[in-house]
């Protein structure tokens, strides 16, 4: 999960910077106008809010948010596990199917209508960001496709942007499975002895002579994947087909936390079976 900082840059506007959670628990949050709100509020980035982008077509599992997942639609599984987070001061669904928005309506979730023309998820809480009547400090995007998500990990990636002015996005590893090293669809990544990024890869990072795992080393895996709209193409970026390393090249700090996390995300049909296994082996109802 991560988290984004939307701020000015060169000028006394402001930017919203979505940063979009792929992985299970993962969430990105953005602060808004960092310096103005150091005045404004005494408390620094102190208004949160929590939003979960959701569409019913999807080539791999259309309707998928409606899913029945052990009595309740997947969408208001995560609902209400976000509800649960402390950190959060507001929840909205950020959808454009009408039977989405009634459904969520009737557990009473607020939703946010936006255009169908959005490209992808970030897309959709940027839209929905701008139509709230109220301005926060921090956005959190909270991938609704997780109906396991872990509210401890929400408040751990909004409390880390909250305790670091300088970054600007902050986001969640947690240890990477032998296994797993070589996939490059599990994104590796390396911090700091500060607890700041250093570098996202595909491959293997760190990287030693022998090529080979060392089972000695504690190897992190980056829980999220990020689009960052507002920031230009940049070459490592492109090169590791990488959104979030476009923060780094642009010279912003990213925090990040280290969590005890397995990723318990619906991709396709097949997946709910395996979550509503799990619940019951948890005794989740």
């Amino acid at each position: 999960m991560s988290m984004c900082s939307s701020c000015s840059s060169g000028s006394s506007s402001t930017r919203s910077w979505i940063v979009h959670g792929i992985v299970a628990g993962a969430a990105i949050a953005a602060a808004i106008g960092a310096g103005a709100y150091l005045v404004r509020y005494r408390k620094f980035r102190s208004q949160v809010v929590g939003i979960i982008p959701a569409r019913y077509a999807s080539s791999r599992f259309e309707g998928k948010p409606l899913v029945n997942i052990l009595g309740k639609p997947m969408i208001q599984r995560t609902w209400e596990r976000a509800k649960l987070a402390t950190t959060l001061d507001h929840i909205v669904v950020a959808t454009d199917d009408e039977k989405i928005a009634e459904c969520c309506r009737g557990f009473g979730a607020d939703v946010v209508m936006t255009s169908e023309s959005c490209r992808n998820g970030t897309e959709r809480c940027n839209e929905a960001l701008q139509k709230l009547d109220k301005k926060y400090d921090v956005v959190v995007n909270i991938q609704g496709d997780e109906p396991l998500i872990e509210p401890e990990i929400i408040d751990g990636i909004v409390k880390s942007l909250q305790a670091a002015p300088d970054a600007v996005f902050s986001t969640a590893v947690t240890s990477l499975k032998p296994e797993d090293a070589f996939d490059p669809n599990r994104v590796k990544c390396v911090v700091d002895n500060q607890g700041y990024a250093i570098y996202f890869s595909r491959g293997l990072i760190p990287y030693n002579k022998s090529g080979k795992v060392n089972p000695q080393f504690p190897y992190l895996l980056h829980l999220g994947i990020q689009i960052y709209p507002e920031l230009q193409p940049t070459p490592l970026q492109l090169e590791e087909d990488l959104e979030q390393l476009k923060v780094l090249e642009n010279g912003y700090k990213m925090k990040v936390i280290k969590v005890d996390h397995e990723a318990h995300g619906v991709d396709i049909p097949e997946d709910v079976e395996k979550i509503e296994t799990l619940m019951r082996e948890q005794n989740l109802s």
